[in-house]
């Protein structure tokens, strides 16, 4: 094999991936397709009117990996990104890989207490952040101890990435590395505590991106994808990067707030022929279907991470738009969506079945695996699993086990056709009279009631300190809160669920509180007084 190329190979009726001894992972995402004869294909398009082929994108890529080299810094030192959706992302990111350098995307809507904590946690050689986000880096960067020397704007007057780049030269070596040598960070989202540095290897997004991205849901040269979750977030990096890119496809950016308004009128101008989107925005854009009355003819499929998808709301998205939501299941930690529905093998209500190249282990609490149909922790193994977090043994034997073992933190059921049934997060679990409660279950039901936009539920002690389901629901409308309302979701429940499963107590709120890539953060709501209600 020549350096830098991956085979993709049929073998006992599965595809192997082969990497060459040398190999650098930006060679086969960039530059691959001038090779290929895709120089002058639209690489990326923007909410600004941008266009950039392929042939721009390497360059500038080129230009960002000189650039950041010029400024002294070295191989395997760490640039953190606090850049929004748009081109200079793909520049920086693929041009610090392609200079051996590690670049490490951070969530763009944290505070300068959580950037202080990245900066000082990877002990990285640069900050470069989208002039947007300053007035929470600046500060950071003063605080950190130790702080980098390196600290740019991506744009603006003055010293910026663009000027730099400007006067970097437009050829680049990709520096020699492997398969499996450290090439890039994602700071997990923390449900609990700060976040971790999962350190990703230079096959990672080979792997997510041929065995979900083209195996299961057909990604092709021909799409135009447009994802609603920002890069920042390992399933948007998918969605908006790796995946178009590793089949020379079209990506759109859009660098504002996804709402249903944004990305309806994102699909109208830009026709996406795929749509990844999260429960919370797919709920909300139902409730404006109705005002906005957007166009969506060019979408082929729609895809949903982050949270699982409730029924009713795929249930009612397919009747009001023909389309079919494939929900899935991934993690920071795997990068992407490793068990997933179908286009032709949706089984509602589920997570689907596993996705080619990864495994799948249920256990119980002594670390057994269990027979289907019994709930457990869900344990993954496949080639795009981090294999560590920076700085945090104690966290990374807790989560990458022996045998190349994810521990999820999910709990599963997988019934006897091989269809995953989510049962929540494992600590959002709850035992309610002895028996243990998906919270899941009881919102997706909730979910149902046709006043009901959104739910959560955690579980609270009652005043045996006997733990029972506490509901907290945005409403449609929050004029229809009251005890009337609250009688009728109480009846809705009984009647849908087991019957210790109905929530004991409910109040409504104008909303639930969330992690940036749209999960319920449980937790939080565990920790709030009960209300008077």
């Amino acid at each position: 094999m020549r350096d830098h190329t991956v085979a993709v190979e049929r073998e006992h009726g599965r595809t192997v991936l082969r990497f060459a001894p040398v190999f650098n992972v930006a060679v086969p995402f960039i530059d691959r397709h001038l090779a290929e004869g895709r120089a002058d294909k639209v690489a990326i398009r923007t909410n600004h009117g941008e266009a950039v082929t392929y042939r721009e994108l390497a360059e500038q890529a080129n230009r960002a990996g000189n650039a950041l080299r010029a400024l002294g810094i070295g191989r395997g030192e760490r640039v953190l990104m606090m850049v929004k959706d748009c081109p200079e992302f793909f520049y920086l990111f693929w041009g610090a890989i392609k200079a051996g350098i590690v670049p490490v995307p951070v969530n763009t809507l944290l505070r300068a207490k959580d950037y202080r904590f990245m900066i000082e946690d990877s002990g990285c050689a640069a900050v470069v952040y989208s002039p947007e986000f300053a007035a929470e880096v600046e500060p950071a960067l003063a605080a950190a101890d130790p702080a980098p020397a390196v600290r740019l704007p991506v744009t603006g007057e003055g010293d910026s990435l663009r000027a730099r780049m400007a006067e970097a030269g437009a050829e680049l070596e990709a520096v020699p590395a492997s398969a499996t040598d450290d090439c890039f960070w994602l700071y997990s989202s923390g449900s609990t505590g700060n976040p971790k540095g999962a350190i990703h290897r230079h096959r990672d997004m080979v792997v997510t991106s041929q065995y979900y991205g083209v195996e299961t849901l057909g990604v092709r040269e021909e799409d135009v994808c447009f994802s609603a979750a920002k890069l920042f977030f390992a399933y948007g990096l998918g969605n908006a990067m790796t995946f178009p890119l590793w089949v020379g496809a079209t990506a759109v950016l859009y660098d504002g707030r996804p709402t249903p308004q944004s990305t309806f009128e994102m699909i109208q101008r830009f026709r996406p022929t795929i749509y990844y989107g999260v429960p919370t925005l797919y709920a909300a854009q139902l409730a404006a279907l109705d005002e906005l009355a957007p166009d969506l003819s060019s979408v082929r499929v729609c895809v949903s991470a982050g949270e699982a998808l409730p029924p009713e709301i795929f249930q009612r998205w397919k009747e009001r738009t023909g389309l079919t939501i494939l929900d899935g299941i991934g993690s920071t930690e795997a990068l992407h969506i490793f068990i997933s529905n179908r286009i032709d093998d949706v089984r509602l209500g589920t997570s689907g079945r596993l996705v080619p190249g990864y495994e799948a282990r249920i256990v119980d609490e002594a670390g057994n695996e269990v027979p289907p149909g019994e709930s457990g922790r869900l344990l993954i193994r496949g080639d795009s699993t981090a294999r560590a977090y920076w700085n945090n043994p104690e966290k990374t034997a807790q989560t990458m086990l022996e045998g190349g073992w994810l521990n999820t933190g999910d709990t599963y059921v997988r019934d006897e056709e091989g269809y995953f049934h989510y049962c929540g997060r494992s600590d959002d679990m709850m035992k309610v009279g002895g028996i243990w409660c998906s919270p899941f279950e009881i919102e997706a039901r909730l979910i149902e009631h046709p006043a009901v936009l959104e739910a959560a539920v955690v579980g609270r002690p009652d005043e045996q300190n006997l733990v029972k389901p506490e509901a907290w629901i945005v409403l449609k409308d929050p004029a229809q809160a009251g005890d009337a309302l609250r009688a009728e979701l109480l009846e809705h429940c009984k009647k849908g669920l087991a019957p210790y499963k109905y929530p004991r107590w409910i109040h409504f709120v104008d909303e639930l509180p969330k992690t940036a890539t749209g999960k319920i953060q449980r937790f939080k709501l565990r920790a709030r007084p009960q209300p008077q209600s």
